[in-house]
């Protein structure tokens, strides 16, 4: 663990503390801190002149993941409008830059021009009312692109969301080029999907190392829900969407998104926020996220490879199991913190900036 301890030391000079795309929790949380740093803002005004009455950036945080489908209730005029406008829009959510490398470049190997970070910046644009044809190739209306904004300032938080781990035929990460990605000698892991965590294991070493959740945030299963059978196996990914962030909210002490945005606001958090030109920031933000992407990665182990086969579209593809040291739990937990806290303020501050 010294080399992760040592990168989450270093990892601090991005967003440190003084004294973690996500999951629903995650992105209200994201929402919820910039709603309360532009409150009484000139940005707050224009936030609000977009949104519906009753609407925030806390509310409206998971909308971009909720017309994916119907998991969020039935799915609005908006949303089926966007949906059919916008066919590529769950690309519209990450990038695949391998996590060794220092800086995100447009063209580079896992990048694309409908990725997290050309998106931001269209968002960021017709925001700006520079929106044209060269700069909004996805006609976003001001409304959509303060949803879909609000939603990947989350998400470009999320270290896999940009840093991506792909593996060589040794069974080793490895910095792969577009070549040997199409001569199958090196595989994406699809953005940590393919890289499986023993969900077991880690419940244990979970329990002794992160607080218990209060009794009474446990929620009863629907009458008529079939009991859930036990996970055996859980996504890298989704221990970075979700785990971490239940982890951040039980080491704080929160309940709820808003209760954990007030509670790193009120810790004064020190963070760093993008400079220069607008349409740079959300490359400034991918850089950050890759930085600790490197920490996420740190010191876990790729074992042995079998196939699966997806029961959507036959296509069969490896998986790799992982192993992570013993300690996980706990830098990766604080890292979600500060990450969430770092979408949060980086969220406030393009707003502000470009509604100054």
């Amino acid at each position: 663990m010294k080399k992760l301890s040592l990168i989450l030391a270093l990892s601090g000079a991005f967003a440190s503390f003084n004294a973690q795309a996500w999951g629903n929790d995650g992105h209200r949380a994201v929402g919820a801190i910039a709603d309360q740093l532009i409150a009484g803002s000139s940005a707050e005004q224009h936030v609000k002149a977009l949104l519906l009455p009753g609407e925030s950036l806390e509310k409206i945080a998971s909308w971009a993941d909720c017309v994916k489908g119907t998991y969020c209730g039935p799915q609005s005029d908006e949303m089926k409008a966007y949906v059919a406008a916008n066919p590529k829009h769950s690309e519209y959510h990450y990038t695949d830059v391998p996590f060794q490398l220092p800086h995100y470049h447009d063209h580079g190997v896992g990048t694309a021009e409908v990725d997290i970070v050309q998106t931001a910046k269209q968002c960021i644009a017709v925001l700006q009312g520079k929106g044209d044809s060269t700069t909004n190739p996805h006609n976003f209306t001001p409304r959509q692109a303060l949803l879909i904004l609000t939603h990947l300032a989350g998400d470009i938080a999320q270290p896999l969301h940009v840093g991506a781990g792909f593996v060589g035929k040794d069974g080793k990460f490895v910095i792969p080029t577009q070549a040997q990605l199409d001569a199958g000698e090196a595989f994406d892991a699809r953005g940590g999907n393919n890289l499986l965590l023993d969900d077991v294991k880690l419940t244990a070493l979970s329990d002794g190392l992160i607080p218990a959740a209060p009794a009474d945030d446990a929620k009863p299963a629907a009458a008529g829900t079939p009991p859930r059978a036990p996970q055996t196996t859980r996504p890298f990914h989704s221990y970075w969407d979700t785990t971490v962030v239940n982890y951040a909210f039980r080491r704080i002490g929160a309940r709820t998104p808003e209760q954990f945005a007030k509670l790193v606001i009120a810790a004064n958090p020190t963070v760093a926020v993008a400079k220069g030109e607008l349409a740079t920031w959300p490359y400034q933000w991918a850089d950050q996220s890759l930085a600790v992407s490197k920490v996420a990665y740190a010191d876990v182990t790729v074992g042995a490879a079998t196939t699966q086969t997806s029961k959507s579209t036959g296509e069969t593809y490896s998986v790799w199991a992982l192993t992570m040291p013993d300690n996980y739990p706990v830098p990766s937990s604080a890292i979600a913190r500060e990450q969430l806290t770092q979408g949060g303020y980086q969220l406030a501050a393009v707003l502000k900036a470009i509604w100054p």
